[in-house]
């Protein structure tokens, strides 16, 4: 059989995933069609933004994560989305917070390994507006998108 997994993967971290309604309905001991009815709605609210698999990150080769913090220029400062934006266009970065304290930016990041890292790393914050990171290296996760590992 032909082997499609990283395809797959990579729709499902695009949010190409669905609700289980019928596995949902059984729990909840409601009709498929409350549910379906209940979920549209959260969606069409905003409420929902996307559904997403959750991965044993090292099984699918993405096992190194490092949460990166960022002191932006004093001439980014006053717009940190427009870098945020920026950022989160790499498809190395789980995700982008804009935070208050001693760093302005907190992105997480999963790579390969250390070296696709630094590598990145190289690449990336090299640009401008980008003053000063430090990086946190996770050693391990235990929960995930409210998932316990």
């Amino acid at each position: 059989m032909k082997n499609i997994a990283p395809k797959l993967i990579e729709l499902f971290k695009k949010g190409y995933c669905t609700p289980k309604i019928l596995a949902l309905a059984k729990r909840l001991r409601e009709p498929s069609t409350t549910l379906h009815y209940n979920i549209k709605k959260l969606e069409r609210e905003g409420a929902i933004k996307s559904y997403k698999a959750v991965f044993d990150y090292k099984k699918i080769g993405e096992g190194f994560c490092a949460y990166v913090l960022i002191n932006l220029s004093p001439d980014e400062y006053g717009d940190p989305e427009k870098i945020a934006k920026d950022l989160s266009k790499h498809e190395e970065i789980e995700s982008v917070d804009i935070s208050t304290g001693d760093y302005e930016l907190i992105i997480k990041v999963r790579t390969k390994d250390q070296d696709a890292f630094y590598e990145f790393v190289k690449n990336v914050f090299s640009k401008r507006g980008v003053i000063k990171t430090k990086s946190i290296i996770s050693l391990k996760q235990i929960k995930t998108e409210f998932v316990e590992l």
